[in-house]
């Protein structure tokens, strides 16, 4: 097939959705399919990557979106209009501005277009302050489905949880394909893995340092516990609260390493961790979490009716409850207290692993790309 995806968004692979997209492009590639890539990324040189310039969005905006990491595509009709004529199959990776100039050539030119749901309503809210005013987060919806969604010949959720949330916001059904992101399978347990007998109980917390993400949470769950002078934090990630969540630490007393790892390091550092903790009040699947439970760790997950995380949590002692330290920190300690308990709870999840393959998530992802170009 002749596939264009077009990205408002892409950059490095720090978060969940570039993850998930930088996976389909590899995949897709690997299997032959001719496939280009439209983003504002001008440092991408090689084949089959299209460049169009940022999004411009006057002194204020741009501050805010700077500070969030986040970089803009700006709509450039020839370019787009190059890189989708005499494609079979258009997929949009967001609802932003370059991915609605991009459906409208498309349409024009009789071309099926499919999208995946990678961005939930707070992901935009949460930057003007309004990530818990309900009818902020109503609108945000109702504007991605008019300006995309509605117009798609298939809809790709990586999971039940996004597909019903929007739906019901929306009041609309959409062709949809339920298919998790995937984790790469470098991320399973390592057997020889040794641990430092003398090392502390390592937690590790990923993802954007942000405040939909929530790590403050752990952070004030451990100045509760009694154990936390034998406890060492790695929150894996960057963003623009990583300032607040470093103050917030030191004075709690809490130690902390703030870093942002390559994939292989990872990797070493998810196999021989004690503990994962997510804690993000907002989230459509968590390729972190999933990535965590691959390696062989037991999560302890918030339990935010706005996340899908929450899902994937296995008995009693693998859910706290949102914005409650102390429920955290009691958590926390039963498997500090209960170490020979880890390996029966892993041992429950493996069936989630198998869930989370990537490349049946990717061949399922390819289906569904065929399926929406023989229609069109």
């Amino acid at each position: 097939m002749k596939i264009t995806m077009i990205c408002d968004v892409l950059g490095e692979a720090n978060n969940g959705t570039t993850l998930a997209a930088l996976n389909l492009i590899a995949h897709l590639r690997g299997k032959g399919h001719q496939l280009t890539v439209v983003s504002p990324d001008a440092y991408r040189t090689e084949a089959g990557f299209v460049a169009v310039p940022e999004l411009n969005l006057g002194f204020l905006l741009n501050k805010v979106l700077q500070k969030n990491g986040v970089h803009l595509a700006k709509p450039d009709k020839r370019i787009l209009e190059q890189a989708i004529r005499g494609a079979d199959v258009v997929h949009l990776l967001t609802p932003f501005p370059l991915a609605i100039a991009g459906l409208k050539i498309a349409r024009r030119l009789g071309i099926p277009v499919t999208a995946s749901f990678h961005c939930q309503a707070e992901n935009v809210t949460a930057h003007l302050g309004l990530m818990n005013f309900r009818p902020a987060n109503a609108l945000t919806y109702r504007i991605f489905y008019k300006k995309v969604y509605r117009y798609c010949t298939a809809v790709h959720y990586p999971t039940d949880f996004i597909r019903g949330v929007f739906e019901k916001s929306v009041k609309h059904k959409t062709p949809a394909y339920v298919i998790s992101n995937g984790v790469n399978n470098m991320f399973v347990p390592d057997p020889n893995a040794v641990r430092d007998p003398d090392a502390p109980f390592t937690i590790v917390c990923c993802g954007r340092y942000s405040k939909e993400k929530a790590q403050y949470q752990l952070i004030r769950a451990l100045s509760h516990s009694r154990y936390a002078d034998k406890i060492r934090v790695v929150f894996a990630g960057t963003g623009p609260w990583e300032k607040y969540l470093r103050f917030l630490a030191k004075r709690k007393g809490i130690a902390a390493q703030f870093s942002f790892f390559a994939r292989e390091d990872l990797v070493k550092i998810l196999q021989t961790a004690d503990l994962y903790v997510h804690t993000a009040l907002v989230e459509i699947e968590a390729i972190a979490c999933t990535e965590a439970i691959c390696c062989g760790l037991i999560p302890v997950i918030c339990d935010s009716p706005r996340s899908a995380t929450r899902l994937f949590a296995i008995g009693d002692h693998s859910l706290f409850r949102m914005l409650d330290p102390k429920n955290l920190c009691e958590m926390i300690e039963y498997w500090y207290e209960n170490p020979g308990k880890k390996r029966q709870r892993s041992e429950e999840y493996e069936a989630l692993r198998k869930k989370f393959a990537q490349r049946e998530c990717m061949e399922r992802m390819e289906q569904m790309l065929y399926e929406a170009a023989k229609r069109a």
